[in-house]
């Protein structure tokens, strides 16, 4: 990350110098605080990502009924048409596109995963 840019004071013509408190009082001011990613985390995330874009693609190719459970507890059943970052679509017995924050978890219809 690029540090913040320091750009010396400009005075309108005509105008006071600054008064040293002033000056003392601007330069005691806390940096900025910027947030620091480390590469591991960001490598993590992103082989969790491609994980979850392997399974939805899979179940979307298989025609896989399956169950998503909400985090209210709303179960909805169907088949998942398409995916995109935020949202699933799914085909039950009606067209529903549910966010990807809203999902608890999921699993097959089939499975036991109650």
């Amino acid at each position: 990350m690029s540090s913040p840019a320091v750009l010396p004071d400009i005075q309108e013509p005509g105008s006071p110098a600054p008064n040293r408190l002033q000056t003392r009082a601007r330069k005691s001011l806390p940096a900025a605080n910027y947030a620091h990613f480390p590469a591991h985390t960001i490598e993590v995330e992103s082989s969790y990502r491609h994980a979850e874009l392997f399974y939805l693609q899979k179940q979307i190719q298989s025609q896989t009924p399956m169950v998503i459970v909400l985090e209210d507890g709303e179960h909805v059943e169907g088949c998942i048409e398409w995916y995109d970052r935020n949202t699933i679509k799914v085909r039950g017995r009606a067209k529903t596109l549910i966010y990807k924050s809203a999902i608890k978890y999921m699993y097959k219809l089939g499975d036991a995963g109650q």
